[in-house]
């Protein structure tokens, strides 16, 4: 809540407002004595981050929603460096999925072919292979939106920043695990609902860090599948299970 918000934040730079985009030099202002006030708006008269003083699993839960808003407030206002660790997280449970069904399409019932071995370095290129085909989505989103829009790529601080929130919009993958675990009938169709979720995430992500309209985010991301796509076929003209 806002009362165990870090005084420390308030003092660290320009912040946006959730609800225009507009910068704000601060979140609240602190008047001593326990009183708070949450900042506002010059621009549109609301509250700057009316997400301060609201707890962890109503954002999450906005987030979830896909809201501009909650997306601005993890983005621009928080200080989470979570985006390196759950990249890793999601590729392994991407690799655990695509290595789970390798296993299942294989007709060895043999114990001891080529043992345990085998089975664990096919985990390792299923892993690798998820890294590249995301790291190919993101140079395609990248080229895209570095073509159509020069102006908003121009420091490196805004690459960095928008390959963080591409990451941070990647959480939807988590989901895989929990979709492997209640196996039935309808697993294609849930996994087909994991893609399409995590790419609306990623188109919000790129809406909200670069300011841009509903089209050409997800422009970028049609690019972005063509390059992924492609690797795809790539893998698969060289015989990998994929």
């Amino acid at each position: 809540g806002l009362g165990v918000l870090p005084r420390a934040m308030a003092a660290l730079g320009a912040y946006r407002c959730i609800e225009c985009n507009g910068e704000a030099t601060e979140l609240y202002r602190d008047y001593q004595r326990g009183v708070l006030r949450i900042s506002i708006c010059k621009s549109c008269q609301k509250p700057v981050d009316k997400y301060i003083e609201y707890d962890p699993v109503i954002i999450l839960i906005n987030a979830v929603l896909c809201k501009a808003q909650a997306y601005r407030h993890i983005l621009f206002n928080t200080k989470i460096n979570i985006h390196g660790k759950l990249c890793v997280f999601c590729l392994l449970c991407e690799a655990y999925l695509r290595w789970l069904q390798l296993q299942d399409s294989s007709q060895n019932t043999d114990p001891d072919d080529l043992i345990r071995y085998a089975k664990e370095w096919d985990f390792y290129r299923m892993f690798g292979i998820a890294s590249l085909e995301q790291t190919s989505f993101f140079i395609g989103i990248f080229i895209t939106l570095w073509w159509m829009t020069p102006e908003m790529l121009k420091r490196k601080s805004d690459f960095i920043l928008l390959l963080k929130a591409l990451l941070l919009s990647t959480y939807g993958k988590l989901l895989l695990i929990p979709a492997v675990i209640w196996e039935h009938d309808y697993t294609p169709l849930c996994l087909a609902f994991i893609k399409v979720f995590v790419l609306i995430s990623n188109s919000q992500a790129i809406r909200v860090t670069l300011n841009l309209n509903r089209i050409l985010p997800w422009f970028a991301i049609f690019f972005g599948l063509i390059l992924e796509n492609g690797v795809v076929c790539l893998f698969q003209k060289m015989g990998w299970d994929v």
